[in-house]
């Protein structure tokens, strides 16, 4: 829900960062702040954290769940919360309700599908959708509104006593291991961005941006190994390195920690210097760095951080790194007699496992063991027997790349195979990346990630799917450029 509106909090975070009264360019009537001709100033920045961005990730939730109807009826509930619960932030809030909303109507939906006569279908759907979207905007306003705003101000409590008691560093135990589990997500996105939000209204600022975004404790781990690992770890971190640090895929260090457990000391440690460095110097961003590259972390750092940001990531980097290093060295001589420099491709296995969907295409790019173990293997990718995968007659001119999100992972398979294809001289066919959730049944191939495919079956049976291990060194767009060259 959030990810896809990333661009919307990046753009609030620039708007923020120059207008606002201590931004960099101070302007009232866009910063909110002053009067204009005896009447003060709305400006941009309010209205877009207040409304903007909860109903933007409120309709994406119910788009979800129930496409376009779903997204409407989800928003609606959502606007309930938003005005119900005022003076608060409600991106908590829209999460949920944009996709309830949404189940809702789907399931109201069901009851008449197919009982209503000929001619009265739009008259019955808009009604219904605008009957159960009034319900639910007054539940949103005189029940859940009260009780989200509530768990807000309870949260931002906590994190404020935290703050106040110099304690804010202990919440790295709970964030950097849930960060390598993938509950940052939820942590990050469904608590600390609202809290930042409300925080950045009230100074400008915000400390919690910080707290999972730091590029700096997975460098550090990425450098330890490029230095002291040994096997395939080592030959691979130098290259993570790069992805890691400047394109904001912290997934690509997760591996690492978990072949090697003990090392969650070090980015626990690790993220508790940034976070105690940023306490002490006051520092602080004025949107979410996502990606959390070091690239998103200096653009969205208020004009009066940049030492305590820099030097957070530098310090956490170089803690984490003295750790992980003290950890490799210390078994290094039983992982050279191991050879394989710890398991990592059990590893990689306990992260599919963790995540549950597409491990980001770059991890899986590096460590690339997905090559079929047999030709029967290669021939179940594209629909042979025992396939996981569905093939048909089908001229192929519509190829899509499909993920959760639709974003990152897909979009790097989508350009590797659309390269392939230039290469071959093949014209005709179109590559995209989309989310799941976003097909729209006119696919022709669609390319997913083994534990994806039954999903995106469910949204076009009829296409061809193909499977495979990651969407950066896959064989199998070998054998799709061929049947492309030979239809």
């Amino acid at each position: 829900m959030v990810m896809p509106n990333i661009a919307i909090f990046i753009a609030w975070g620039l708007i923020t960062a120059f207008f606002i009264e201590t931004g960099w360019t101070p302007v009232g009537v866009l910063g909110g702040f002053g009067e204009t001709d005896g009447v003060a100033n709305i400006g941009l920045v309010g209205p877009i954290l207040t409304y903007l961005i909860p109903l933007a990730i409120a309709f994406q939730g119910g788009r979800m769940v129930y496409d376009t109807r779903g997204a409407v009826v989800g928003s609606i509930m959502a606007m309930g919360v938003i005005i119900g619960a005022n003076g608060t932030i409600m991106i908590l809030g829209a999460m949920i309700c944009g996709p309830l909303g949404a189940w809702l109507i789907k399931q109201i939906d069901k009851i008449w599908d197919g009982k209503i006569k000929p001619g009265f279908e739009m008259l019955v759907n808009n009604y219904a959708a605008g009957i159960l979207g009034f319900v639910l905007a007054l539940i949103g306003f005189f029940w859940l509104a009260p009780l989200f705003k509530l768990i807000a101000e309870g949260l931002g409590a906590a994190v404020k006593a935290l703050i106040d008691s110099s304690l804010l560093p202990l919440a790295s135990i709970i964030i950097e291991p849930a960060k390598v589990f993938f509950l940052n997500n939820a942590i990050n996105h469904g608590v600390l961005d609202q809290l930042g939000a409300q925080q950045v209204q009230e100074s400008g600022k915000s400390i919690l941006f910080l707290l999972e975004a730091n590029p700096g404790p997975g460098l550090g781990i990425l450098l330890a190994f490029t230095f002291f690992g040994v096997g395939i770890a080592r030959s691979t971190a130098p290259g993570a390195i790069l992805i890691q640090f400047f394109g904001g895929i912290h997934e690509i260090y997760f591996p690492y920690v978990l072949q090697k457990p003990i090392l969650f000391v070090a980015v626990i440690l690790g993220g508790a210097t940034g976070v105690a460095t940023n306490v002490a110097f006051q520092s602080g961003l004025v949107a979410p760095a996502s990606p959390g590259s070091i690239i998103a972390v200096l653009t969205a750092t208020a004009k009066d951080s940049y030492v305590g940001v820099i030097l957070s990531v530098v310090l956490s980097a170089a803690v984490s790194f003295a750790v992980a290093s003290f950890f490799l060295l210390a078994s290094r001589k039983r992982d050279l007699a191991a050879g394989n420099g710890g398991d990592m491709s059990a590893a990689m296995a306990k992260l599919q496992a963790n995540k549950g969907r597409d491990v980001n295409a770059a991890t899986s790019g590096l460590l690339g063991n997905n090559s079929p173990a047999n030709e029967e293997e290669a021939e179940a990718s594209l629909g042979g027997v025992g396939s996981a995968s569905t093939a048909t007659a089908t001229r192929i001119e519509n190829v899509v790349f499909a993920c959760d999100a639709g974003m990152g992972s897909s979009a790097m398979g989508a350009s590797v195979l659309r390269n392939k294809i230039k290469k071959a001289g093949i014209e005709g066919v179109t590559v995209v990346n989309k989310a799941i959730a976003n097909l729209s049944g006119d696919e022709d191939l669609i390319i997913t990630q083994e534990e994806l495919t039954d999903r995106a079956k469910q949204k076009n049976p009829n296409a061809q799917h193909v499977s495979v291990g990651n969407f950066m060194n896959a064989p199998q767009y070998d054998q799709v450029v061929d049947q492309l060259k030979n239809q």
